[in-house]
Formats: structure tokens, sequence, C-alpha cells
């Protein structure tokens, strides 16, 4: 039986003190909770969310990182940074850094494994764009990002990562797969790591990322397939966010 992730990918909002904030209305909503639960923020919030955590079962999550460990790399930050700080899972690969910052698959390999040997929890991202998607490309692609991502990787060390299926095409846009189309391809994904980790792909999470929220997470969360969910929107409204995490606690 594998525990359910909810986590909660605030992109580039809020502010230090409206994190801190946020976090203390989080964990007063999800008390109780029998999930695992993370917020992913800013590295400005970074600081002010570990501190209002303190104490607590929620995981502190950043959003990106470098996969190299120091260097001229101006506007990065490494994982050892990170792990300095109190972080202990990091967001690799989304959809919205392979868009808008030029990820590549090839990136997500070094960064998952820069994760990992720093001891964070890398939630790897993978998904198609709506006309790969139109183009039957979909398992195909998705299948690919999986072992590309992680080429390389021991079993022992993919048991300690979690993956997140995000169709770009639903991300932000208010759309979301079907219940069993995200199962579906949840369940492709899940073959792919079976090639790789016979004996460990069963235990791998893997979390739906396209626009989960207190409406159809449910549904989407009694699917056999999927795991958890890494939450946008929804993760800035401590009342939505907290729905989710009771669905998934059920």
């Amino acid at each position: 039986m594998r525990k359910k992730l909810i986590a909660g990918n605030w992109k580039m909002n809020k502010t230090p003190t409206e994190a801190a904030a946020l976090i203390g209305e989080i964990i007063n909503q999800t008390s109780g909770a029998t999930c695992d639960v993370a917020v992913c923020v800013p590295y400005i919030d970074i600081p002010a969310a570990r501190d209002a955590l303190k104490g607590g079962a929620i995981w502190l999550g950043a959003e990106n990182c470098h996969h190299k460990e120091s260097g001229a790399y101006t506007g990065e930050i490494s994982t050892g940074m990170l792990k300095s700080v109190g972080v202990n899972t990091v967001i690799i690969g989304h959809s919205e850094r392979r868009q808008y910052f030029a990820e590549t698959d090839e990136t997500v390999n070094l960064k998952t494994k820069a994760a990992i040997a720093a001891g964070l929890i890398p939630i790897i991202c993978v998904g198609e764009t709506l006309a790969q998607r139109e183009a039957g490309y979909t398992d195909a692609l998705v299948s690919y990002q999986t072992k590309i991502a992680y080429a390389g990787i021991s079993e022992k060390d993919a048991l300690n990562t979690v993956v997140a299926y995000e169709p770009v095409w639903a991300i932000g846009t208010g759309k979301t797969a079907t219940d069993e189309e995200a199962n579906e391809t949840i369940g492709v994904i899940r073959e792919a790591l079976r090639c790789i980790y016979p004996g460990a792909a069963e235990d791998i999470r893997i979390l739906y990322g396209g626009s989960m929220n207190e409406k159809n997470a449910a549904g989407l969360l009694a699917q056999p397939e999927i795991d958890g969910g890494l939450i946008g929107g929804a993760s800035l409204a401590a009342e939505k966010f907290a729905a989710i995490v009771k669905a998934a606690s059920l």
C-alpha cells in the first residue's frame, strides 16, 4: 500500500510574511491527516516556511534546483544549499520549467541525481502537451521521459523519489483529465518504472498534477494508480488545500 502524498506547488506567489500565515492556516486545517503533505515554496519563502513548519509533519519543498554543487550559475540554487536551510523535497522538471526555462529530459536526470545525492526527495514531473496528446504520443512520451529521468539511478535510490504526471494541457487551464484518463496514463508511467525497477516500481508514488482541486480530488484519488497530487492554484488557499488532503486521508 503506497501512502498518498499531497504536495502544494506555490509557484511565484507569496511573500515570506504571507507564506508563514498560509502555512499556519494549513497546519490548523490539516491536523489529523493520514497522508503525507508537502508545501513547495519560492526560495525567498523557505526560511519563513521552515520556521512555521518547525516540529510538524509537513514537508518543506523547493520548486527547482540546479544540478551542480556550486559555480558561475547566476540566479540558480544548488541542492546542498536547499538541504542546508531545511528543505527535504524538490520539484524537478515541472512543465513550466520545461516550457519557459529550457528544461530538458537530460537536465531533469542530472537534477534528480543531484537531489538524491543531497538527501532530498525529488518530485519528478513528466507529461505531454495538447498537440502531443491529440497526435497519440502520450504513452510513448511519458514512458520515454520517465526512463530518461531515472537513467543511472539505482533501485535503492529510486525508492526515495516521487513522480508527478502533469498533462501540460491541464496546467493552469482549469481543464483536467478524467479520473480514468489520469489513472490510465499513470499506469503507463508505472509500467515504464517496471521496466527499470521490476522489484521497486510498485512502491514508487506517482502523483497527478493536472489541475487537481477540492472538487475533483476525491474521484482522482480513488483511482488505484494515483498516489496523490501535485497541487498548483488550490494550494494557495488553505481551505481548498485542506479539502484535498482530507480526500487523500480517507
